[in-house]
């Protein structure tokens, strides 16, 4: 694994991130001697206003004093720590390598700008950070020179800003006030803002946590390759990366999405002496006891874990790039993991207005707009909802132009109903959480939240709801029956009920509770 903390940095055009990172690059005196000034005199020959963020462009395809730079990403060391940036979020490099695993953010940046506020980028980087699951999230507000430093605006703007991150299920660590060309709280903090006692950016870098493997998790391993040697034994190596878990020799596989069994005879890797385990993290080789049809893009679980879904019909929300737009009827391709197969969108559920974050009805994917829809795919694939397992990208005309996770098997959506005994279902594992329900009809919301409550205390589970007013919304607390309310570190769930009542199934009542019931143990996993 890399020894690289990996950081994600996004926003609105010109809202400052290159100027950020020059700005961070000069003042952690990273730069190599003299190259400031190089610059500088190159913009004074040709009559141009130095501008920090330059130094990227001049230090592309460098490498020196730890500093390598490239259209994506910036290298640079400070006190023997290694950090790369991954900028351009919106480009199509940044949408692939994230969803395919080739590169991975440990945490994220959203720059905005003091004086222009949140733009329609900020909320589609948003949504991008929402999608992969990125945790560690630190608002920078940038440009604080420009409304000369006033507080009252600047902390208008981080409630705006946490407003619309909430909408997002996205909390951020910290908000961070600064201006990129006068330095203000890049690596200290500056006495033009008394009223900030928080972090320099140089300080939150150093808080971020390197993600580590998922080795506690269900195993799941991608196959890449299958390997057989002939010339002295019949042996096949099946071959990939853990993505979580772990896995030890005489373990017993299941290989989705054909379901065949097999058992762990050896686990390879190449000159080592410990080949009776593996976990999450590691490439590998393993053989099986006996011969069962596997091919790349295949993923194996234990038998005795969390099963894995099966589907050739998927709900997904997603982030189209292409020029053309995203229409029903059209072939496109599917990379997920590493299968590949070829799908269409079966339908387009709705279009997420990013002015207004409101759910839209829709016959097309407009370049860079989030959606839901349902794809039709001409084989069953296997993922796990919500997970790693359930990143894709799409390809059109060889290209990739867009990407997204899988948030439900839509096969199973009319099953779900009917198969699922939600009173045989155990929250052993549930950690406190808070679960936010909105919808426009405030009776619904009410109805539901009062079967909760009867539902949730036949559990033993603690509970608490607050009505939002004016907000359309209800909270809900729940706490397993070993904790009370006092200091706890709560997940955030949240539901649009809308969503589940979108297909004329407002007037099947218990089917919707039943469904939200299983979404929220589904998410406790």
């Amino acid at each position: 694994m890399s020894d690289n903390l990996n950081i994600v940095i996004v926003g609105h055009v010109d809202h400052g991130k290159s100027t950020i990172l020059g700005r961070l690059l000069y003042d952690t005196q990273a730069l190599p001697q003299g190259k400031l000034e190089n610059i500088k005199k190159r913009c004074e020959i040709n009559k141009k206003v130095f501008e920090y963020a330059f130094l990227l462009d001049a230090l592309k395809e460098e490498q020196s004093q730890g500093i390598t730079i490239d259209t994506a990403r910036c290298f640079f060391k400070h006190k023997e720590k290694n950090f790369m940036f991954l900028d351009a979020p919106g480009h199509v490099e940044f949408i692939k390598n994230m969803v395919t695993g080739s590169s991975q953010a440990d945490a994220a940046f959203l720059v905005i700008d003091a004086k222009e506020g949140i733009k329609e980028n900020s909320i589609r980087h948003g949504y991008l950070l929402s999608m992969l699951n990125i945790k560690q999230v630190v608002v920078i507000i940038n440009k604080i020179d420009l409304i000369d430093y006033n507080y009252k605006e600047i902390k208008t703007l981080i409630s705006n800003t946490k407003k619309f991150l909430n909408k997002l299920d996205i909390k951020p660590k910290e908000f961070i006030p600064l201006s990129g060309i006068k330095g203000d709280n890049i690596v200290s903090l500056s006495l033009k803002t008394p009223w900030y006692k928080k972090s320099s950016l140089l300080e939150v870098l150093y808080k971020f946590q390197k993600i580590k493997p998922d080795v506690h998790k269900p195993f799941r391993m991608s196959i890449q390759d299958v390997y057989k040697f002939t010339s002295t034994e019949d042996k096949r190596i099946i071959v990939g990366t853990i993505q979580s878990g772990k896995i030890c020799v005489g373990d017993e596989l299941i290989v989705y999405p054909t379901k065949n069994i097999s058992k762990v005879i050896t686990i390879e890797r190449f000159n080592s002496k410990n080949n009776l385990n593996a976990e999450a993290g590691e490439s590998i080789g393993i053989t099986l006891d006996k011969p069962i049809y596997i091919t790349r893009g295949n993923i194996f679980a234990k038998k005795n874990e969390e099963k894995i879904e099966v589907s050739n019909r998927v709900e997904v929300k997603l982030f189209w790039m292409g020029k053309e737009p995203l229409r029903t009827n059209k072939k496109y391709i599917i990379k997920i993991g590493s299968d590949k197969t070829s799908a269409e969108i079966e339908e387009i559920k709705n279009v997420i207005d990013i002015s207004t974050l409101k759910h839209e009805k829709a016959s097309l994917v407009e370049n860079n707009n989030v959606a839901n829809c349902i794809l039709k795919l001409n084989k069953n694939i296997a993922f796990d909802i919500l997970m790693k397992t359930a990143q894709f990208v799409i390809i059109d005309n060889y290209q990739i132009m867009g990407g997204g996770v899988i948030t439900k098997n839509a096969n199973n959506l009319q099953q779900e109903d009917s198969l699922v005994n939600i009173n045989s279902l155990t929250f052993k594992d549930l950690n406190p959480c808070i679960i936010l329900l909105r919808d426009n009809d405030d009776k619904f919301l009410k109805r539901i939240s009062n079967l909760m409550i009867d539902y949730f205390k036949g559990k033993n589970i603690s509970i608490e709801i607050k009505n939002l007013e004016k907000k359309n919304a209800y909270m809900i607390i729940l706490l397993d029956s070993t904790n009370d309310f006092q200091e706890v570190n709560y997940e955030f769930y949240q539901f649009n009920l809308n969503e589940y009542h979108s297909n004329n199934m407002k007037d099947n009542f218990d089917k919707i509770f039943k469904r939200i019931i299983y979404d929220i143990y589904k998410k406790s996993k």
